[in-house]
């Protein structure tokens, strides 16, 4: 698993946080059987290390209203990979952008209110990313596992 490079003890720690980041360090404690000190002294370690990123509450967009949210993949030109890239950050409706193997390619998540709004979405900013050699859009349907804790 993804928490092998851990300690026994950090891992349990770990697994925790991702079940239920608001966890307090006395109840972790009881846990995994050392001090609530103990734990605020390995969290904050593991924080340091850059392994705990942050912690967050976690929005489900789609019990929002209707809204849609989409995966893209985009073949990019080589020189415009960067410009696109760039382009994509700034936009509020991505969530997520990630280079991925294959030429060029880049998978991004949007999210939108509604179909009207993702519609306008593909039209406005991806159709007129420069350098997209092709592209696909996929919208999801249902989520059936998503595990939560993890950057990708």
């Amino acid at each position: 698993m993804f928490l092998d490079g851990l300690d026994e003890l950090d891992r349990r720690i770990v697994a925790l946080l991702i079940d239920n980041a608001r966890m307090s360090y006395s109840e972790i404690g009881q846990q995994v059987g050392i001090s609530r000190v103990a734990v605020a002294a390995r969290v904050k370690a593991l924080e340091e290390r850059g392994i705990l990123e942050g912690y967050t509450a976690i929005v489900n967009p789609q019990r929002i209203s209707g809204a849609v949210s989409c995966y893209f993949e985009l073949e990019l030109a080589p020189e415009a990979f960067g410009q696109a890239a760039e382009r994509l950050r700034a936009c509020g409706m991505v969530t997520q952008i990630y280079r991925v193997t294959g030429r060029n390619k880049l998978h991004v998540h949007a999210v939108a209110e509604s179909n009207e709004a993702m519609e306008a979405f593909i039209r406005e900013e991806m159709d007129s990313l420069p350098g997209v050699l092709s592209s696909s859009c996929s919208i999801i349907l249902a989520r059936i596992k998503d595990v939560k804790g993890l950057r990708l």
